[in-house]
């Protein structure tokens, strides 16, 4: 089968802006800008207020909600103020609205010239639905922090985050389709222990999301025993009334469950890559090289992160690596599974 450069750049360019976005995005949760914008319009959205008055009009709308209400009205807080934290949020919006154009231009394009097949068609079809609906998350988690509590949901939070790593992965996962047509035996045994590794680091992706969204990481930053001496701090068993309740709903219970998680997420990769690297092909072995190297450093920031209590840079950083190790799992688990 003929490959289809100018899909694959197409697909790979998706890709490439969902992590923009994912990066702008976290930058948005870092900066506490994400209940700037207090509405959402498709269209008179897309551009910043033109004008002083405009902005001003802006800036007396979100002193209607919590965040101003509660927080920011004692934090000296100006128009200048609100401008940076309304920018930041803004462009995360902007991006979003661009993916859209990229993705469903190109689409219709490709369709007319017939340069699509029908196996081609189906998963766009399913990416095009992941975008709409990730858009509808991503004012879903917004609105739950326009009401009482000036901090959206860390459930909404995290959904938001890893549905938007689960639209990249499989973006990623329809362009490796194109680039590598050929097909070979699977071996099943690698291909299972690929698939566990990959849900176990989609969990642990979902539980960095509870963590930001519960600023789990400003407490217990001591490692690897967590505050007092203690590998199970007191706290996670008595913050919430159920064991259930605090490993998902309680700072300590989150974060006892992400740094250990961590463990396990690089246990399971060490596993694979010993398991696979003496049948592994060039591919497979590029993969799995990969993979071995990035989870070390996402460890290694993961820790640091927490030892300094998450400044700006290295908060970002870590979810950038996130999304480099997303990537290298994707890649080394096509190469095994195709």
């Amino acid at each position: 089968m003929k490959r289809n450069n100018a899909v694959i750049w197409w697909l790979l360019s998706g890709c490439i802006l969902v992590f923009i976005m994912v990066v702008v995005g976290g930058i948005t949760r870092l900066t506490n800008s994400g209940l700037s914008m207090t509405d959402w319009h498709l269209v008179t959205d897309t551009f910043p207020p033109m004008s002083e008055e405009k902005w001003s009009a802006a800036f007396e709308e979100y002193k209607k909600f919590p965040e101003y209400q509660k927080i920011n009205i004692h934090n000296d807080f100006t128009l200048d103020d609100y401008k940076f934290i309304y920018f930041w949020e803004w462009f995360h919006r902007l991006i979003g609205r661009i993916i859209g154009i990229v993705f469903i231009v190109p689409f219709i394009y490709f369709l007319i010239r017939k340069q699509l097949d029908g196996s081609t068609i189906k998963k766009c079809l399913i990416l095009l639905g992941m975008g709409a609906l990730q858009g509808f998350f991503g004012w879903f988690m917004v609105k739950s922090g326009l009401v009482d509590n000036p901090d959206v949901s860390h459930f909404r939070l995290s959904l938001h985050l890893t549905f938007a790593f689960i639209t990249f992965a499989y973006t990623l996962w329809v362009a490796l389709d194109l680039i590598y047509p050929e097909r070979h035996t699977v071996n099943h045994k690698l291909r299972r222990i690929g698939r566990i590794a990959l849900a176990i680091l989609l969990l642990q992706i979902i539980y960095g999301g509870f963590v930001a969204g519960l600023n789990a990481g400003l407490i217990h930053n001591h490692w690897p025993l967590m505050s007092d001496g203690q590998l199970v701090h007191d706290s996670v068993l008595i913050e919430k009334p159920t064991i259930l309740l605090a490993l998902t709903e309680g700072q300590s219970g989150v974060q006892f469950v992400h740094r250990t998680m961590a463990y396990i997420v690089v246990a399971m990769i060490v596993y694979l890559y010993f398991t696979a690297r003496s049948t592994a092909n060039a591919q497979q072995r590029k993969g799995l090289n990969a993979l071995i190297l990035i989870v070390f450093i996402q460890f290694t920031l993961g820790v640091f992160t927490l030892l300094l209590r998450v400044p700006l840079w290295l908060g970002l950083a870590h979810q950038v690596v996130a999304f480099f190790l997303l990537t290298s799992m994707t890649y080394t688990l096509h190469r095994f599974s195709k």
